[in-house]
């Protein structure tokens, strides 16, 4: 008589994390340079808006020497913001990672700082202080966001997973499981290996042959 057939453990993929070699690519020097010249102009340009404050600061308390200063630093901010335009289309253009659209804020926000930037010198010129401060608070407040979204690390891609293959998951036949069974059911006492099945005995019982 034959030995029951034995069942095998399926071998499930290896879950194991992937090596610190496997990290993601460098960033290139064409992603690179221009987010390094987008964190230069928001950094200069949230200087210049805080220094505005100052010198607003100055102007109220009376130093009205102060007010030159502030005009310029005005001129300054919008020739540094126009600047910032194009190097924020570079970061959108190819500033992702690995080689894909950069991030589209840099563009939008710098496009609206510059016009906000220009509103704000309009309404100094008219002497509308009112509309002047409150849109003044609202400038500084959007350069402090460039300057945070701008030395915010780069999100890098994820590396690919490594290839698993299915078959490995899947139990494999057992030949000598399938032989063994089909040997314990072909061979019959006293039947001389024919595959058929033992004759019934007994009183009155007919024989019954049943194929294979």
């Amino acid at each position: 008589m034959s030995s029951p057939p034995v069942a095998r453990t399926p071998r499930l993929p290896s879950l194991a994390p992937a090596s610190p070699s496997a990290a993601a690519p460098a960033v290139p020097p064409g992603v690179r340079v221009p987010r390094l010249l987008l964190r230069v102009t928001a950094t200069a340009s949230a200087v210049l808006g805080l220094a505005q404050t100052v010198l607003a600061g100055s102007f109220l308390n009376g130093h009205y020497e102060a007010l030159r200063a502030h005009e310029l630093a005005a001129m300054a901010l919008g020739g540094l913001l126009l600047a910032q335009l194009p190097v924020a289309a570079l970061v959108r253009r190819g500033g992702g990672a690995g080689g894909a659209r950069g991030p589209w804020w840099p563009l939008g926000a710098t496009a609206l700082l510059l016009a906000a930037s220009g509103a704000q010198m309009g309404t100094g010129y008219e002497r509308a202080v009112g509309v002047h401060v409150t849109l003044g608070v609202l400038l500084v407040s959007g350069l402090l966001f460039g300057l945070v979204g701008a030395w915010r690390p780069a999100p890098a891609s994820a590396p690919a997973p490594a290839p698993s293959s299915l078959a490995d998951a899947e139990p494999s036949a057992d030949p000598a499981g399938e032989s063994g069974s089909g040997a314990g059911i072909g061979s019959g006492s006293g039947d001389g290996g024919s595959g058929r099945l033992p004759r019934p005995t007994g009183a009155g019982a007919d024989a019954v042959e049943v194929a294979p």
